[in-house]
């Protein structure tokens, strides 16, 4: 793979993890939670990793279906708008 092909792909996930931050923080939010680390102790997820993740972090796949059972949404409802163009 080239250098370039390589920055690309790099800059793409960093673009990605950012929409899934915001995503879990606009979901949050629209619960009525508006403190995420009440959020987290309220569904036992680490606070810390919670930040992270709302601000585009890398974070575990199960880490993410955790996230999501808290909020109770599915993946495909979590991914069903918004992840087509994530360059855009």
């Amino acid at each position: 793979m080239s250098k370039a092909k390589n920055e690309q792909d790099s800059e793409h996930i960093r673009q990605v993890l950012k929409m899934v931050g915001a995503r879990i923080r606009s979901l949050r939010e629209a619960r009525g939670e508006r403190n995420y680390e009440k959020f987290a102790f309220k569904h036992d997820l680490n606070r810390t990793q919670l930040w992270r993740y709302e601000n585009g972090e890398d974070l575990n796949f199960s880490s993410l279906l955790k996230v999501l059972s808290a909020l109770d949404i599915s993946l495909a409802e979590f991914f069903g708008s918004g992840f087509d163009h994530p360059e855009q």
